[in-house]
């Protein structure tokens, strides 16, 4: 069975949501890059992500409430039509450097936005020469003939303020402090924390004067700030990188009134 048939036959390329696979993971492929594996927000499953720029686009997927679904290193199969393809335009399909059999070609995202789907490929500017170029090709007349809408992102695509700033709260979407406290008492936590940073402390002193104040351990309350900020609680402006040294304007807090009636007077 050749390498193609078993990543297929182990499921690889397949699903939606959680039950996706990606066709390569990072240990598949040498990377210069930092390849990652992070967990993900909307799918709850591990994203293989090949470079820092793919994880930065990562970040930017994982925060619009408007994409639904995230597919990384998404296969372009049958392996047929991509070499139909290249041979039409007079291009050297890539082959395997040992086998010199046709590899599979892949897109670095798919991304779902409500009943639509979108190919994103990912490449620093610097990159994007005539042979990667002419692979491009390849790839966008596949997504074509499937009417998919199909783009390059490159590093002068990203919003850099935002990507730190997600980058800086985003192991905390899921918190154990707020998943075991009590609504009352983490209420109890985010009002103090807001009118130490009313008076006009930093965000980082805010916290630390909340934990001293709470009996909590140290670094409980910043947790939880970003926490809020990672699940929209708190809504800040994300085009400002956040300094945990300075104060920070909070825009709007949500408050699910629904949740203080879910807890039913727990404390």
């Amino acid at each position: 069975m050749s390498k193609i048939e078993k990543r297929i036959s182990g499921g690889r390329g397949i699903g939606e949501g959680k039950d996706y696979d990606p066709w390569l993971y990072i240990q598949d492929v040498p990377s210069s890059g930092v390849a990652t594996r992070s967990n993900g927000w909307k799918t709850g499953r591990i994203h293989h992500l090949m470079s820092k720029l793919e994880h930065s686009f990562f970040y930017i997927f994982e925060w619009s409430d408007r994409i639904t679904d995230i597919r990384e290193q998404f296969p372009l199969l049958p392996v047929e039509e991509t070499v139909e393809i290249a041979e039409s335009l007079g291009i050297k399909h890539p082959v395997d450097d040992k086998t010199k059999d046709p590899i599979v070609l892949t897109t670095d995202f798919l991304i779902n936005i409500k009943n639509d789907m979108y190919a994103r490929t990912i490449k620093p500017c610097s990159k994007i020469d005539f042979r990667v170029a002419e692979k491009y090709e390849i790839e966008r007349r596949y997504w074509k003939k499937r009417n998919v809408d199909w783009g390059i992102l490159t590093d002068t695509d990203i919003p850099e303020a935002l990507v730190s700033n997600i980058d800086w709260f985003y192991s905390e979407h899921e918190n154990i402090d707020a998943e075991t406290l009590s609504v009352f008492s983490l209420n109890g936590i985010e009002k103090l924390i807001l009118r130490y940073l009313e008076e006009g402390e930093s965000l980082a002193k805010a916290c630390a004067k909340c934990d001293e104040k709470s009996g909590l351990e140290m670094g409980t309350s910043l947790a939880l700030v970003k926490h809020f900020l990672a699940t929209k609680k708190w809504i800040v402006d994300m085009g400002k990188k956040i300094n945990p040294s300075q104060s920070i304007q909070i825009l709007e807090v949500k408050t699910p009134i629904e949740d203080f009636l879910k807890e039913g007077g727990r404390t």
